[in-house]
């Protein structure tokens, strides 16, 4: 962690001119954040700030066998720009391409700075400005000025994944690889390949390796929720035979919004039939109850954690033709022909493959300084799911965990860009939201999975009652950040007054 020089620590780099508004990350939710701010607010100077060489984030950084999305495309994809590919589950290099195709059509590729990684920022109320310091690939440093800071980082380390450690790897004579870390031109073809983990990476890993190598388990502690889903959709191709592409699309969106939200609400509120139908649906697939009961029957509710989605069932298929199986278990230590599990049996593999989770850090790493108090973000309360208490004109975009990323890191944008006119209109310099310290605390994610639990000490809380409540429904976050009240009684706006104090 870092954060950016004071006076007392030296010369500091030249200061760039300064921007209205900084975002940091050039991923899905930076790319949507810079078109909505050309699109809403066209006057507003801006850059992007990307650690990596590339644009496109998750999208680019793993290139993993099947790396694809586990939410449907039409939600996925931009509110603002249709997503027209048929496969509305895609591959990672198209939803690669729909950003670049973004960032050109809107003409935003100019705007990113790519290979600087922010170190930290600090926030100064005198002067109502950000100081970003970046580093560059060179090792040198160099310092950003803006009125606004957006994080669009997302939430887990690029540069390290959550790997446990067992007991005999040294002796392993196979390859031990990380998805996340995949290797160039590795060749599999052939060769036994056990993947440990059942989330969303090893339930996409498994076939799409299998199609190549001898064969390929998976290898899980406890069972998770696998639902198998069409690939493409085929409402959305019969909408768009029958109407003008702009209107397919919109109701194709609506449509699969509607129905994730019931589906979810289902889940919620029914556990026990929702759970009974996932595990039919496996069972019809594998044309096995007992594998199903066996192997994709979780001990915990539906949406407990996240939801594996496997397209077309090619998990299930894969499965039934012999060219992988899935192992519940126990590992005891790791051999030199393979894993050795707790049952005393011993899985050969040539490969193993860590789908073992993701390590979560939030504002990609960087330090936030606010008048030369250090922002520790567990001890502070999400405004609205978009700001933190006492942080002074600064967002972040942080997805929903019962559907689309991009649902809530839109509606984010275009409440970042109400707020932006709306403080322009009445010459205020700066929007904080003052943590209440009568609000009743909780978990920001009401979630289960591993790679949350192992961040609760990272991440922020939310409030019991709004606007510090964060509700994972897009409709009534629709309601919410569209249409309510910027001044709503908790945010406060400040102007600077003639000395440049806010007032």
């Amino acid at each position: 962690m870092h954060a950016p020089a004071s006076p007392a620590d030296g010369p500091a780099p030249a200061p760039e001119p300064v921007l209205d508004v900084l975002i940091v990350g050039a991923g899905l939710s930076g790319i949507g954040a810079a078109a909505t701010l050309g699109r809403r607010c066209p006057g507003k100077r801006y850059a992007i700030l990307e650690a990596r060489e590339a644009m496109g984030g998750t999208w680019d950084l793993f290139r993993y066998p099947g790396i694809r999305s586990d939410s449907d495309m039409y939600t996925l994809g931009y509110g603002f720009r249709p997503w027209r590919d048929p496969q509305a589950i895609a591959g990672g290099p198209a939803i690669r391409a729909y950003i670049e195709d973004t960032a050109r059509a809107c003409g935003i590729d100019e705007n990113i700075r790519y290979g600087h990684r922010v170190l930290g920022a600090s926030w100064c109320s005198r002067q109502a400005l950000w100081s970003v310091e970046a580093r560059l690939p060179d090792g040198s440093t160099r310092l950003f000025r803006t009125r606004f800071l957006y994080l669009c980082s997302g939430y887990y380390r690029y540069d390290q994944a959550y790997r446990p450690r067992f007991e005999g790897e040294k002796a392993f004579r196979g390859r031990i690889v990380q998805p996340q870390f995949w290797p160039r031109d590795f060749d599999y073809t052939g060769k036994r390949v056990v993947v440990i983990g059942s989330g969303a990476t090893a339930v996409t890993v498994v076939p799409a390796m299998s199609e190549r190598a001898a064969h390929v388990t998976m290898l899980q502690r406890s069972p998770g929720y696998v639902v198998a889903r069409p690939g493409r959709y085929r409402f959305a191709e019969r909408m768009r035979a029958l109407l003008p592409e702009s209107l397919a699309w919109r109701l194709v969106r609506t449509r699969v919004i509607g129905e994730s939200m019931f589906l979810y609400w289902l889940a919620r509120s029914k556990p026990e039939l929702v759970k009974r139908k996932i595990v039919e649906m496996a069972a019809h697939g594998l044309g096995s109850s007992e594998a199903a009961a066996q192997h994709f029957t979780p001990r915990y509710k539906p949406w407990d954690q996240r939801v594996c989605v496997a397209p077309d069932g090619d998990l299930f298929e894969a499965v039934r033709a012999g060219r992988a199986s899935v192992v519940t278990d126990h590992i005891d230590r790791f051999t030199p022909n393979g894993i050795l599990l707790q049952s005393g049996r011993e899985l050969e593999a040539d490969v193993v493959v860590m789908a073992t989770g993701l390590t979560l850090q939030l504002f990609g790493g960087a330090t936030l300084v606010v008048d030369g108090r250090v922002v520790d973000p567990s001890r502070a309360m999400s405004y609205k799911g978009m700001m933190l208490s006492d942080v002074p004109n600064c967002a972040l975009a942080f997805g929903y965990t019962n559907a689309s990323w991009t649902l809530k890191a839109d509606l984010t944008a275009e409440w970042v860009c109400r707020l932006l006119r709306h403080m322009d209109a009445r010459g205020q310099a700066m929007a904080v939201a003052p943590r209440d310290p009568g609000v009743p605390e909780t978990p920001f994610l009401d979630f289960d999975s591993g790679y949350v639990e192992r961040a609760r000490h990272l991440l922020p809380q939310q409030g019991a009652v709004k606007p510090w409540r964060v509700y994972q429904n897009y409709l009534r976050d629709l309601l919410t950040i569209r249409f309510g009240r910027i001044e709503d009684g908790v945010l406060r706006l400040k102007r600077l007054d003639s000395e440049g104090t806010p007032a």
